[in-house]
C-alpha cells in the first residue's frame, strides 16, 4: 500500500467518524467511532502498520504528543489551576473510589493478577500500561501482560459514549444560563473583569512579545520545540523518574507565564488541527494489537474491571463533586478523562460544544466553561496519577 492510499483511508475513516459524530450531535461521538472502524479494519482488511506507512508512528507521533502538552500547559495558567482546584479533589477522589472497588469487589472474582496489571492502565494512559506490561512479563504472566496492552486500547469504548452523555447534559444547563438576561449580564461583567486582568497580566510579563510579523508559525514552533527540548534534558537528569511528558506541561505553563511562549500557540501557529490529527491517527493505531483471540481470553477479567471501576469512580467523583458545589455531570466527565486522557478529552468537548451550539458564542461560552475542567482533569489522572499508580502496582504482582 503506498503512503497516499493508506493517508487516504485513514482520512476517510476520521471524516466518517466526525459525520457521524456531528449527524448524531455527539450522541455517538466522533472518537467512538473512529475506533470501532480501526478495530474493525485491523481485523479484517486493514495492514497492521497502516499508520506507519504515511509516517504517523514513531518518531513524528511522538513529537506532537510534546508539542501537544506544551500547547495545553499554554491554555492553562498558573491562577487557573488554582481556580480548578475543585476538579483536581474530585478526579482524585474518583480514581480512589475506581481502585478500593476493584481491590475489594475484582480481586475474589477474578485473581490479584489480572486486578493489579489491568487497573493502572485504566486509571491512565499508555505510559502506565507499558510499564505494567513490561513487569508481568518480567514476572511470567503473559495474559496479565496482554491485559494491561488490551486494557489501554479498550477502556475508551467505556470513556467516550459515558463522557459524551455528561457533557451534552452539562452543556444544556449551561445554555439555559447563557441564554437568561440575568446571566447574560453576569457573564458581560465577568469577562470585562476578566479582559482587564488578563491585559494587565500580559504587561506583567518579564519577556515582552515578538513582534507579530516575526512571530511566525516557525518562530512559533521553535520556542515550543525549545521549551519541550528543557522538558526532555531535565526528565533525562532524574533518570526519567520524572516523566518528560509532566515537565512539558510544567514549562509550557511557566514559560507561558514568562511571556517567551504565546498563550494558546498552537493555536496561534496555526497548526493544532494537524497536529492533533497525528496524535489521535497515531493512539488509534494502537487497536492493531487488540486480536480477536486477546479479547476473548481476558474479556471476562477486562470489562468486569472495566465495569467495577467505572461504577466506583461514578460513586466517589460525584459524592466528593456534590460537596464542592459541582453537577454530577461534570464532576463524572473529569474522572473519566482517565480513561482516554489527552487528546480525546479536549476532541470530546468541542463536539459536545459544536452539536449543542447556536453559533460561535454560544460554542466559545461552553468551550470556555467545560474544556478547563477537562484538560486538568486529564493532566492530573492520565500524566501524572496514573503513573505514581502503575508505579506501586509493579511490586504488588
Amino acid at each position: 500500500m503506498s503512503p497516499v492510499a493508506a493517508f487516504l483511508i485513514i482520512g476517510i475513516i476520521f471524516a466518517l467518524g466526525d459525520f457521524i459524530g456531528t449527524k448524531t450531535k455527539a450522541w455517538i461521538p466522533s472518537v467512538f467511532v473512529v475506533a470501532v472502524l480501526f478495530l474493525a479494519g485491523y481485523w479484517t482488511c486493514l495492514p497492521k502498520n497502516l499508520i506507519d506507512i504515511p509516517g504517523f508512528g514513531m518518531p513524528v507521533a511522538s513529537i506532537a504528543m510534546y508539542m501537544c502538552i506544551t500547547h495545553m500547559g499554554t491554555i492553562i495558567s498558573v491562577s487557573e489551576l488554582i481556580r480548578q482546584w475543585k476538579v483536581i479533589v474530585i478526579t482524585l477522589a474518583g480514581l480512589v473510589g475506581m481502585i478500593v472497588a476493584c481491590l475489594l469487589i475484582c480481586i475474589p472474582l477474578i485473581g490479584k493478577q489480572y486486578v493489579v496489571s489491568g487497573l493502572p492502565p485504566l486509571t491512565g494512559g499508555i505510559v502506565a500500561a507499558l510499564m505494567m506490561q513490561e513487569a508481568a512479563a518480567k514476572k511470567g504472566l503473559e495474559l496479565a501482560s496482554i491485559l494491561a496492552i488490551v486494557m489501554y486500547v479498550m477502556q475508551g469504548f467505556a470513556g467516550y459514549p459515558l463522557t459524551a452523555i455528561c457533557l451534552k447534559r452539562e452543556g444544556k444547563r449551561l445554555l439555559k444560563l447563557y441564554n437568561s438576561t440575568e446571566e447574560n449580564e453576569k457573564m458581560k461583567s465577568i469577562a470585562e473583569a476578566s479582559a482587564v486582568i488578563e491585559k494587565k497580566a500580559e504587561n506583567k510579563k518579564l519577556i515582552p512579545p515578538i513582534p507579530a510579523k516575526y512571530n511566525t508559525t516557525a518562530t512559533i514552533f521553535a520556542k515550543m520545540a525549545f521549551s519541550s527540548y528543557l522538558a526532555v534534558k531535565v526528565a533525562a537528569l532524574t533518570n526519567n523518574k520524572l516523566s518528560p511528558f509532566v515537565l512539558c506541561l510544567v514549562f509550557g505553563i511557566i514559560l507561558q507565564e514568562l511571556g517567551f511562549l504565546d498563550r494558546d500557540s498552537l493555536h496561534a501557529s496555526g497548526s493544532f488541527g494537524f497536529l492533533m490529527f497525528i496524535l489521535m491517527v497515531y493512539i488509534f493505531g494502537a487497536l492493531s494489537k487488540a486480536t480477536p483471540q486477546m479479547l476473548a481470553q481476558i474479556a471476562g477479567p477486562l470489562f468486569l474491571i472495566i465495569i467495577v471501576g467505572v461504577i466506583g469512580m461514578a460513586i466517589t467523583s460525584i459524592l466528593v463533586g456534590k460537596l464542592l458545589g459541582m453537577t454530577k455531570e461534570m464532576a463524572f466527565a473529569t474522572s473519566l478523562t482517565a480513561l482516554y486522557g489527552f487528546p480525546p478529552n479536549y476532541v470530546l468537548t468541542e463536539e459536545a460544544s459544536k452539536a449543542l451550539a447556536n453559533n460561535e458564542e454560544e460554542k466559545k461560552y461552553l468551550m470556555d466553561n467545560m474544556l478547563p475542567q477537562m484538560i486538568v482533569g486529564g493532566f492530573v489522572t492520565v500524566t501524572i496519577t496514573s503513573v505514581i499508580i502503575a508505579g506501586i502496582f509493579t511490586n504488588l504482582l
